[in-house]
């Protein structure tokens, strides 16, 4: 009998074993960018029902990704055809977090910026702040519906929403002063909410402390240069010079912002 039951218990892990095997490659093409492919390795994985609700989870977010690089509607709907699917108390707690930010993505991939917002706040909620790379693309996401969903408003009804931006990325600054996402964040929040001295103030600081954010140091401060040559310096311009002059404005800001990359260049 005891030849027997160790038989059986040989067999449940062989079998087990495939699926497995498919779930941590599906895991691993998905971190790759390969998207089809680990659709394929999920598809597979999830004839376990032990791992099907993770499977589903990487299915739809392959799905999303996919839909990100090559915009094909029926990849959106069927993303969410699978996150409906997922039950959550079949899912580890790192996966029930990457859950809700699916579900934020695919909200915000639909075009209901507000409803994403809520999503990603609530990860933000629940990030592992040990995390910090996680916590930057959740924070980066919630801006980011934040912005669009301000952009579908009057403009009349924007700067309480960028408010919020501002007070979000103040309080991860205070957090964690090497946040590259707080950073741009606080620049793109207060130029939305129409405070240009602030963004101007901002932009300069955010490049200096980019020395601090690591290898996300030359995205933050590519972002930032866009930001202030292609809208902070020529709204503020206009601000700064209504009845003409601009060019003559324009020219100063330039010249300063040039000033402040080549003297932090180094760093």
């Amino acid at each position: 009998m005891r030849k027997v039951s160790l038989l059986v218990v040989v067999m449940m892990a062989s079998i087990a074993a495939g699926p497995q095997d498919d779930l941590v490659r599906a895991r691993q093409l998905y971190n790759q960018q390969l998207y089809n492919l680990a659709i394929d390795s999920a598809t597979a994985a999830r004839r376990a029902p032990q791992f099907a609700d993770t499977a589903t989870l990487i299915i739809a977010r392959a799905l999303l990704e996919r839909f990100r690089k090559e915009s094909h509607g029926t990849d959106l709907e069927a993303a969410r055809n699978e996150l409906q699917q997922i039950r959550p108390a079949g899912l580890s707690p790192s996966d029930q977090l990457e859950l809700i930010i699916a579900l934020g993505e695919a909200l915000f991939l639909d075009d209901k910026a507000g409803a994403a917002a809520e999503e990603f706040e609530m990860a933000l909620d629940h990030v592992d702040p040990k995390n910090p790379t996680a916590r930057e693309r959740i924070l980066d996401w919630w801006a980011s519906a934040i912005d669009r969903q301000a952009q579908q408003r009057p403009e009349a009804e924007r700067p309480p929403l960028y408010a919020r931006v501002i007070d979000k990325m103040e309080e991860e600054l205070h957090r964690d002063p090497a946040s590259a996402a707080a950073s741009y964040w606080l620049v793109a929040g207060a130029r939305g909410g129409g405070d240009l001295e602030r963004a101007w103030d901002a932009a300069m600081a955010g490049w200096a402390r980019a020395s601090m954010a690591g290898d996300r140091r030359a995205a933050l401060r590519a972002d930032l240069d866009q930001i202030v040559m292609q809208a902070i310096i020529p709204e503020r311009a206009r601000l700064l010079s209504p009845a003409g002059g601009a060019a003559q404005s324009v020219a100063a800001m330039r010249n300063e912002w040039d000033a402040l990359k080549q003297s932090w260049s180094a760093q």
